[in-house]
Order: structure tokens, then sequence, then C-alpha cells
């Protein structure tokens, strides 16, 4: 007989380990599944460990789900949140390894959308062994158009984009949701997405736009030698096809599979789709 899938990690590990478990209370971590192996999901910008619940159920069979909200997201601890800390990707990634290591993870395998998915790279760095293998959904190594590199932004218009969230942060969600979800002729699906912009805090969801509208990895992803699955949508206004190909091209170990899903966000737009790819490669 299957054993119950558990979900509710905090009260397993604070009687199994007895140790300091701040960092699984902080950032809100929750896990599934009877497998031997784990998997850790890790959500984008705007978004909370919710946005997986479409693909994550595909792998408790196989794998221990691992789930979290990065600091300022959905139950995450905001009392939690540094500004020095979270001035970069780097404290994000000192998340993931610090919840890894409570959770004594080996061999796991990291699957990160949008900016976590670099995040997720900073970890695998930090963390030699803590995971065998990166699915990154929708990444990008740096948004801002460079000398010979299309990040699909020019320098003006992120600070542009900067500036409205600032000023009005729920203005911002409302118009921008739609657009990063894309899929228009499925409109509960932008809805969705502004309302999860919308319950972020906004000092929070500022600085943390900040940090990632203005981060470049490209120096980072050939130091990176696991096994890596780059999914990269079809139409992205975040993350454009040519995105993806340099990150295939500096990474010397990674698959590009180009979905036929489009938008930012197939997690939710294309989960089917997310799930066989990541079967094929897991």
């Amino acid at each position: 007989m299957t054993p119950p899938v558990r979900r509710d990690i905090v009260p397993e590990v604070l009687g199994r380990l007895g140790g300091d478990v701040l960092a699984l209370v902080r950032n809100n971590v929750r896990t599934a599944g009877t497998g031997p192996a784990a998997m850790m999901f890790a959500h984008g910008f705007g978004c909370d460990q919710n946005m997986w619940r479409h693909v994550a159920p595909a792998f408790e069979v196989r794998f221990r789900t691992i789930l979290f909200d990065h600091v300022g997201a959905g139950g995450s601890d905001l009392k939690a949140y540094d500004p020095e800390k979270y001035a970069t990707l780097a404290g994000y990634a000192d998340d993931v390894v610090e919840i890894g290591r409570e959770l004594g993870l080996r061999d796991a395998v990291f699957v990160g959308h949008s900016v976590s998915a670099m995040i997720g790279l900073l970890a695998s760095l930090k963390a030699p062994g803590m995971f065998r293998s990166l699915v990154m959904v929708g990444p990008s190594p740096r948004y801002i158009d460079d000398d010979g590199y299309v990040g699909g932004f020019t320098k003006q218009q992120i600070g542009e984009l900067l500036d409205f969230l600032g000023d009005n942060h729920m203005g911002w969600s409302a118009a921008m949701a739609p657009m990063i979800m894309g899929n228009p002729d499925r409109p509960e699906l932008g809805q969705e997405l502004t309302n999860s912009f919308c319950r972020t805090d906004p000092d929070i969801a500022k600085e943390f736009a900040r940090v990632t509208f203005n981060s470049d990895n490209r120096a980072d992803l050939g130091k990176v030698t696991l096994p890596t699955l780059i999914l990269q949508c079809s139409e992205d206004i975040i993350a454009p096809t040519a995105v993806g190909e340099y990150i295939h091209r500096q990474m010397p170990n990674s698959q590009l599979v180009i979905l036929k899903a489009t938008g930012h966000c197939p997690n939710l737009s294309a989960p089917g789709e997310v799930i066989a790819a990541m079967r094929a490669f897991v």
C-alpha cells in the first residue's frame, strides 16, 4: 500500500532533526511524494509555490517533491527580508542551499521557473553534490540587451518598467501580468498571475524586480557541468527564443526544448507539455 502523501514538512523535520529549521519556516517549505530522490521546485518573480500545483504532483511517485516560497512571497516570513542579503540573486541562492542542507538533499533535481532558474544555477555552484541536474523553465541570464547579446529589453525599457512598478504596484500588476502570461484567449490565466503579483509584498516585490531585471549571470553559465534541461516557450516576451539558444550554447551539458506553449508561465498554461519534457529528461 502506498504511504499517504505528506505535504507539511515542518513538523516532520522538527521532530526528526531537532535542530535549526529556521530556513524551512522562513521559506514555508512543503514536501510531498514518496520517491527515493528529491525534486525541488522554485517559483519566479511575483509568484509562489502554488504555481507548481499542476506539475509537481506528477513526480510524487518517483520523487520527494519540495516546494517553497522566496522571502516576500506566499507564506514566507516577511520579517526575514534583509535588503542587504537579497540585494543580489546570491542571497536567494543561499536560501536554497540552507533548505537543501536542512533536508539533507543529495543528488536532487532542481526545477526553477524564470529568475529561479539562475537562482538554482547559483545554488548548484555554492553546494556541489546537492543537485544532480537542473531544469530551467523560461530562464534568462540577463534581461537587458548587450553587445552581441539579445536579452529582450533595452536598459531604458527596464528602467521604465521598474519605475512603473515602484510608483504603482497594483497598476503594474494589472497591466503586466496578462502580457507576461500571454495566452489572451485564456484570460483566467492572466487574472491568476495578476492576483499573484498583487499578493506579494509591494516593497519586497519592487526590490526583487530590481535585482531580477538588472541581474547578469552570463559568466556563470559555463561553470555548470550538471545535465541541464532548458524549456523555452515559443513566444515569450520575458525570455525570447534567442535567450534560450544562448544559454544552450554556453552550458556544455544542456538540452534545449522549444515548447509549443506560449507566454512565460507554461507551468500554468501548458503543464502537460512541461511534465512530458521533464519526464523525458529525468
